[in-house]
């Protein structure tokens, strides 16, 4: 009986190439397993590719609830960014996708998981980290690294190697953006975005959005609400949180949020250049922080931002099944508390505007905020503060004039 190899696939050139190199250099059983986190469209036909290309079995996995529930709505609630500007899309649906790819392999008996990440990118550790923390008995196979028995170097070999075992696919060498797709986001690498030095070409490239300027000449209201730093509802409607993603797709790219176009620094040393598409969840992310802003004293905001900002780079870096980010998760929970309440906007040409917040929990005290004196806040009191607070520049600043002094004595 052969043994069987369990493949992370996505109908697309790569993986479809390695399911006949599989068979033919390692004798495998291949069970091919595409796990569903909302790529759309991407996901049509999958079945008959699979088996044209000579795999056993495959499984569509469906996991967006788990996807959102459980990776996007912790990280949401961390206010997660990497480098300032990368809502980690891919980032957040690789351990998602992964632990499902483990159940399959201990469900099959698979001695192996294969994955098709190249060996410059990211996705590779990301697959390789949760598949070592997860089952550390399972063999990885990584095609792309495997340089002595994988001497395919370019679509071009792929869509050649395909040919020469009977398979016959409609996928062009020179013409298409590398992408990735899931319910949150899609990201865009590739042709002209090799070079920092061109502009994208969105009439071709964005695929969930429109260029800000195309979007609409009126601006549209949205209300959203929160229990808990969970996202409840759109408009008076309330929903599941893969539908309020949604909702919020439809809505950000009819007005031309959420485009980013960043040069990232890889976790394999190496720069690269990107541009993502995130509309809903760059309004998820926004609508939660203005909530945040009512309810979060001072002193905790300031740890949960940088308690947010390691988790974009343990995230980033594949480490979700650790220590580390189960720790960071469970301090960021609590914050979530009383992170409750309805939260105002309009949307206009790529930019999203406050139209108001509020929440039971909000710290917000109009009498004391108020330029009108108020019973709570006594004017006289803030002579002392500031006394206390500026206490060492005082001290710092005399022990300055002191030295001066006695350097132009001398």
């Amino acid at each position: 009986m052969k043994e069987k190899v369990v493949l992370a696939y996505s109908g697309g050139l790569d993986t479809t190439a390695v399911i006949p190199w599989l068979k033919e250099t390692f004798g495998y059983d291949v069970i091919c397993c595409c796990v569903n986190c909302g790529q759309g469209e991407e996901l049509d036909g999958l079945e008959e590719r699979a088996k044209m290309s000579g795999a056993s079995k495959l499984y569509i996995e469906d996991i967006v609830d788990d996807f959102c529930d459980n990776y996007i709505v912790p990280c949401v609630q961390a206010h997660a960014v990497y480098e300032n500007k990368y809502l980690i899309g891919t980032a957040m649906a690789r351990p998602a996708i992964t632990k499902r790819l483990v159940e399959i392999a201990r469900k099959e008996g698979a001695v192996a998981i294969c994955h098709g990440a190249t060996g410059k990118g990211n996705d590779q550790i990301r697959f390789e980290l949760a598949i070592k923390a997860l089952a550390p008995d399972i063999k990885i196979i990584a095609p792309w690294r495997m340089t002595d028995l994988w001497t395919m170097q370019s679509r071009e070999d792929e869509i050649e190697y395909c040919r020469q075992h009977g398979i016959d696919l409609p996928f062009d060498a020179k013409h298409s953006y590398s992408r990735d797709r899931n319910l949150w986001h899609i990201s865009h690498e590739g042709l002209e975005l090799e070079d920092p030095a061109n502009e994208p070409n969105y009439d071709d490239l964005l695929v969930l959005t429109v260029p800000p300027e195309k979007a609409p000449d009126e601006p549209e209201y949205v209300t959203m609400t929160f229990e808990k730093g969970v996202p409840k509802s759109i408009n008076g409607v309330e929903m599941k949180v893969s539908d309020i993603i949604r909702k919020l797709n439809e809505l950000g790219g009819k007005h031309g949020i959420g485009i980013i176009d960043i040069v990232e620094n890889r976790v394999v040393g190496m720069k690269s250049r990107g541009v993502y598409e995130t509309p809903g969840g760059t309004i998820l992310y926004e609508a939660h922080q203005q909530l945040e802003e009512l309810v979060l004293d001072r002193a905790t905001t300031e740890v949960k931002k940088e308690m947010g900002d390691k988790l974009s780079q343990v995230v980033y870096e594949g480490k979700w099944f650790t220590p580390l980010r189960e720790a960071i998760q469970a301090f960021v929970e609590t914050t979530q508390e009383y992170v409750t309440g309805e939260v105002k906007f309009k949307l206009y040409k790529g930019n999203i505007i406050k139209a108001g917040t509020t929440s039971p929990y909000s710290l917000y005290s109009e009498s004391l905020a108020s330029f009108t004196t108020g019973d709570m806040y006594d004017h006289h009191d803030a002579d002392g503060f500031i006394t206390l607070f500026g206490l060492p520049l005082k001290v710092r600043a005399l022990k300055m004039q002191e030295m001066k002094k006695e350097n132009e004595s001398k």
